[in-house]
């Protein structure tokens, strides 16, 4: 082993006295299991190299969280290039590979999992009536040409291009289903796959729960990314009062409709997202329109407001004001309630 190799990686720390997030570069040295840790925002030496026997290569990679010193430390991006090309996709494979471990003996078995480990996935839970039988015929055959010839509305056969890059998964039998639900949304309060939050030039959108109801979801998705944004993160939440009264603390007293406006956002399952763009908070709050969308109907046709929204408190999203908030709001989900 190169006794001079390191790997670096930014680190997060929850301090609760200041209560916020401290950054840290985090060095760890393979070589003798030692580590060094920086203070990203004063520019010095947190903690001089020492040997630390309870941190090993394999604990890490992104979204893991690792103790040094008593310290809990979330790890949320690559610190040099280097880093990120040698354990970039290590953990990414491995979950990709225990979750085609059906297809291990298959030709296509490495090809498939270059493809799923190129990007972002979305993982959904489904729920009706005799569910995998009817999501693999909404799906259709899993080869993308075959499925144009044999099932022409299928979803694979509209976005999908082969038998690799067919749009979307589904599992075969109920005991797949039950595989995958647990590798994604694990039942015994271990971690799943960390979100793909960058908490960088980010501002924050939440897709109310009537908006959800009324099966707008996916038409304000496409008109997020047909406007030029990019959806760098997305989770669904079911909030209860108490988390919507802290996260709307800051309208408490300030706008007459509050108390309604908390009764809507625990009123059913919400979708988070983190935007970026040039600018975000701005030009995505003006893209989200007047908060009421009678008035965004008559001064901002095109908002989204004005194109989704019922009323003031149904309004289909919500949006960042401030610039100085749409990180701590992006925060809120992605780090403090995704955990």
């Amino acid at each position: 082993m190169n006794h001079g190799e390191r790997f670096v990686f930014i680190a997060e720390w929850y301090d609760p006295n200041a209560s916020l997030f401290r950054r840290y570069e985090l060095l760890f040295y393979p070589g003798d299991g030692s580590v060094e840790m920086h203070d990203v925002k004063n520019h010095r030496t947190f903690l001089k190299r020492t040997k630390y026997d309870d941190l090993h290569l394999e604990d890490l990679f992104i979204g893991n969280k690792v103790n040094v010193f008593s310290r809990q430390l979330v790890l949320v991006d690559y610190g040099d290039q280097y880093t990120a090309r040698q354990l970039g996709s290590r953990k990414e494979k491995k979950e990709a590979m225990d979750f085609h471990i059906d297809h291990q003996s298959r030709p296509f078995l490495n090809e498939l999992i270059q493809f799923i480990t190129s990007g972002p996935t979305i993982a959904m839970e489904i729920l009706r009536d005799d569910a995998i039988c009817e999501w693999k015929r909404l799906l259709g055959p899993a080869n993308s040409g075959m499925a144009r010839t044999d099932a022409p509305g299928s979803l694979r056969a509209l976005f999908g291009t082969d038998g690799i890059r067919n749009a979307v998964h589904g599992p075969n039998s109920f005991a797949s289903a039950a595989r995958e639900m647990e590798l994604f949304f694990p039942s015994s309060g271990v971690c799943g796959p960390a979100n793909t939050a960058k908490f960088t030039n980010c501002t924050c959108c939440i897709i109310k729960p009537h908006a959800i109801s009324e099966g707008l979801l996916g038409k304000i998705l496409m008109a997020i990314r047909d406007a030029g944004f990019d959806i760098s993160a997305m989770q669904m939440f079911n909030m209860d009062r108490v988390n919507v009264e802290e996260f709307y603390e800051v309208y408490k007293g300030v706008v007459s409709e509050y108390n309604e406006m908390v009764t809507e956002m625990y009123s059913g399952p919400c979708v988070a997202m983190e935007i970026q763009q040039n600018n975000p908070t701005k030009t995505f709050r003006e893209f989200c329109g007047p908060a009421d969308p009678e008035i965004a109907r008559h001064l901002r046709p095109g908002t989204l407001r004005a194109v989704f929204g019922k009323t003031k408190i149904q309004n289909a999203v919500h949006c960042t004001d401030l610039p100085e908030d749409g990180l701590l709001e992006v925060q809120y989900f992605f780090k403090i309630l995704d955990n």
